[in-house]
């Protein structure tokens, strides 16, 4: 099984974004037995709450239920687990690599490196920005995840055959 965690700071914008994105695509892809999807925030400011109400409006006007989703601060274990620990920028990506140990440091990624269409290194953080914010959320994390699918489908593959 081919295991991904999105991360973005408070895991109620970006990340929970990404999960609900990714998953939807597994699904539709049927490789929801070979790939598992999870989100996290370096921080836990949010922890048990539901994903920001404006992400919610703006993925369900796209298709993606992210209701029953809830925020978690990564864990320790988290570095073991994952294949893949995507960040969703620099800030981020720096957070994760002072917590994660050095054997695992290999896991830690942008999000955005798996994109296609848009240049970007990173995926803006919405929070404090109007509507549009949230739309571009979607439209870096739906290319990036599109991109993110074809490499964990080969990776599952090449478990499947050995």
């Amino acid at each position: 099984m081919t295991k991904v965690l999105f991360v973005c700071m408070g895991n109620i914008c970006r990340s929970p974004t990404a999960e609900g994105v990714f998953q939807d695509m597994v699904l539709q892809a049927g490789l929801d037995d070979v790939i598992m999807v999870d989100s996290a925030g370096t921080h836990g400011y949010h922890l048990g709450e539901a994903p920001d109400p404006r992400t919610r409006a703006a993925a369900r006007k796209r298709g993606y239920d992210l209701s029953e989703l809830r925020a978690r601060q990564i864990a320790p274990d988290d570095f073991a687990k994952f294949d893949y620990i995507l960040a969703m920028d620099w800030d981020n990506l720096s957070a994760l690599q002072q917590l994660c140990p050095k054997a695992y440091l290999h896991k830690l990624q942008l999000l955005m490196r798996f994109a296609t269409e848009h240049d970007e290194a990173t995926v803006p953080d919405p929070y404090y920005g109007g509507p549009e914010s949230f739309e571009t959320v979607l439209n870096f994390v739906e290319d990036a995840c599109a991109g993110l699918l074809e490499v964990a489908r080969k990776r599952s593959l090449q478990f499947a055959a050995a």
